[in-house]
C-alpha cells in the first residue's frame, strides 16, 4: 500500500553582491517528494556517470566522459560560479543534493553545467557525483507506475519538480526510485534525459 510523506522544498539562493546583470536568476526551488519517510534513493553502478558514453567519444574529452552529459550534484550546499576557478566570483549556491545537471563544458578540473531552469553556471568537478537523477515537471503528479504502459496501476506519485533517482530509460519511457518505491514515467514527464545540450 502505497502512502506519502511530507515534501521538503530546497532552493538555490542568488549571491546578488557578487552577480553581474546578465545573471540574474529567478530564485529556484526543488520540492522533494519523501515516501514512507525516506530520502532520496541512490543509483546504480549501471547509472553511473560515462557509462553510456562511446569510447570514440571520451578520447575527445578532458574528463574521458562525454559532453555533454548529466550528472547530479553531491552536497547540498554547491557554490556556482561565474568562471571555471575559485578567483571566479560564486553568483549563486545550489542547496538540492542529488539534483540533477547536464554537464555542457569542462576543464581539467571544472565542469560547466546546466540546471533545470536553463542555468549555466561553473562548478569543481569535486561537486558533482555520476549518480543520475530526474526532476519531475509538469504541474500536476506524475503517477509512478508498475509498468511501463498507460493504463497500469501506479506505485506512486512523483510531485512537480521532485527528485528521483534514475533507473533506466526504454521506449520512451523511464523507471525512476524515490524512497525505496519504484515506478515507471513517461520521458517526457521528467527532466535530466535529454540527449541535447539543455542550455549554454
Amino acid at each position: 500500500m502505497w502512502r506519502d510523506g511530507h515534501v521538503a522544498c530546497l532552493n538555490k539562493t542568488r549571491l546578488r553582491r557578487q552577480a553581474s546583470p546578465k545573471w540574474r536568476a529567478a530564485q529556484f526551488a526543488v520540492c522533494w517528494v519523501l515516501f514512507f519517510g525516506a530520502g532520496l534513493a541512490g543509483c546504480g553502478d549501471h547509472v553511473a556517470e560515462g557509462k553510456d558514453c562511446p569510447q570514440a567519444q571520451r578520447a575527445h574529452t578532458l574528463s574521458g566522459f562525454c559532453v555533454p552529459r548529466y550528472v547530479s550534484l553531491k552536497r547540498g550546499e554547491v557554490y556556482g560560479r561565474k568562471g571555471p576557478g575559485k578567483d571566479y566570483p560564486a553568483l549563486w549556491i545550489y542547496h538540492v543534493k542529488g539534483l540533477p545537471v547536464q554537464v555542457v563544458g569542462e576543464t581539467a578540473d571544472w565542469r560547466r553545467i546546466c540546471d533545470p531552469d536553463g542555468g549555466a553556471i561553473w562548478v569543481h568537478r569535486s561537486m558533482v557525483d555520476g549518480k543520475r537523477t530526474v526532476m519531475a515537471v509538469g504541474a500536476s503528479p506524475a503517477p509512478m507506475l508498475k509498468q511501463a504502459k498507460l493504463g497500469a496501476t501506479a506505485a506512486g506519485f512523483l510531485t512537480p519538480r521532485a527528485l528521483a533517482g534514475l533507473d533506466r530509460c526504454a521506449g520512451g519511457w523511464c523507471k525512476v526510485t524515490v524512497g525505496g518505491v519504484s515506478g515507471w514515467l513517461r520521458a517526457d514527464q521528467v527532466w535530466g534525459i535529454a540527449a541535447l545540450p539543455q542550455c549554454r
